[in-house]
């Protein structure tokens, strides 16, 4: 990440420089509010503010009341089907949490707090156009990187 990056206590904007490749990893760690209701982390080709109908490799929509976390992508501003199977829910209220996003050569791997939690196909290539993360959301935010 770039020292231009912005968080707040529940948001960050953030620039992936040089973009996404295989073996990197980008860490989100933080407390989850005691009432949380909802949670995003966007990792696309573009700003967010900039660009709302982009391109995005890939979008965790955390559900707190339903237990959900659902996966996606959006290509040429069409999203595509979302993926939403867990073992189990890996978030707390009032915890806090170390989520990992791995970026292998065919997928994203998704670990929270150490443990594999699922991973999610690539749809968008070229990885290295991938170069925006945000992370929104319910949450005091403690790193990112």
């Amino acid at each position: 990440m770039e020292d231009t990056d912005k968080k707040d206590h529940g948001e960050y904007n953030g620039v992936i420089k040089g973009g996404l490749r295989p073996s990197m990893k980008l860490v989100v760690m933080g407390i989850v509010n005691n009432k949380p209701k909802s949670m995003e982390v966007v990792v696309s080709s573009f700003p967010q503010q900039e660009e709302p109908e982009g391109d995005v490799g890939l979008q965790l929509k955390v559900n707190f009341p339903d237990k959900v976390v659902q996966r996606n992508a959006r290509l040429a501003g069409k999203w595509g089907p979302s993926e939403n199977t867990l073992s189990y829910f890996p978030f707390t209220a009032g915890e806090s949490f170390k989520m990992e996003i791995v970026c292998e050569h065919q997928q994203f791997r998704i670990l929270v707090d150490g443990q594999p939690q699922f991973s999610f196909t690539h749809r968008l290539m070229p990885l290295a156009s991938l170069t925006a993360l945000r992370v929104a959301g319910d949450l005091q935010l403690t790193k990112v990187a």
